[in-house]
């Protein structure tokens, strides 16, 4: 638990770096971190599928913000910095943690599992793993659990998963690509005029 609370500290310190910066390619380095953090979070929560996709998604969106700021030769934030606005910010920063930390407050102790609190209060028949080790093999007919359950309990989870994945490699490579048109579009000038 303690290292779930420095990682929660680290991405607070690391949003509030990337909110007060003035320049934007320290920013976008920060967003990156947040992103990095939250990944391991989900590592140690014990969801590694989701660990997987956040850490996809944040390297292809630090590569577009990267591009983004570096083609344009915007590396910094003109104008001074508000007192008025740092206060704001501090202030909306701490009333979150205070939030935080009264709903961290109210959470069952780490460790203890989601669907024993739901079957306690609610009167569920158990997790769904002990339904997918019962019944995978005459619901599905999958001789491989592993498949039952991402191909037929999980299918829809799977397909979003999926497509969050495809649509971030296609959206990079479609940034990537029209840099790569442009370039060879000014060589094919240059060579023309030369």
């Amino acid at each position: 638990m303690s290292l779930l609370v420095i990682l929660l500290v680290l991405m607070v310190i690391g949003a509030v770096i990337a909110i007060e910066t003035t320049n934007l390619l320290s920013s976008i380095v920060c967003v990156g971190a947040i992103g990095f953090l939250l990944s391991i979070a989900f590592l140690f929560l014990g969801a590694p599928d989701i660990a997987i996709t956040q850490l996809v998604v944040e390297i292809l969106a630090l590569v577009i913000l990267i591009r983004a700021t570096i083609s344009r030769d915007l590396t910094s934030v003109s104008g001074d910095r508000e007192f008025f606005g740092l206060t704001i910010t501090v202030a909306v920063v701490l009333v979150i943690a205070v939030i935080g930390v009264n709903m961290f407050a109210g959470f069952p102790a780490f460790g203890t599992p989601v669907m024993d609190r739901i079957v306690e209060a609610h009167g569920v028949p158990g997790p769904p793993s002990a339904t997918y080790l019962r019944h995978g093999l005459e619901r599905t007919g999958a001789a491989n659990i592993v498949t039952a359950v991402l191909l037929d309990f999980r299918a829809y989870d799977t397909l979003g998963e999926a497509t969050v994945l495809f649509c971030s490699i296609l959206g990079a490579l479609a940034i990537l690509r029209s840099r790569a048109r442009k370039r060879a579009d000014a060589a094919e000038t240059e060579s023309e005029s030369g």
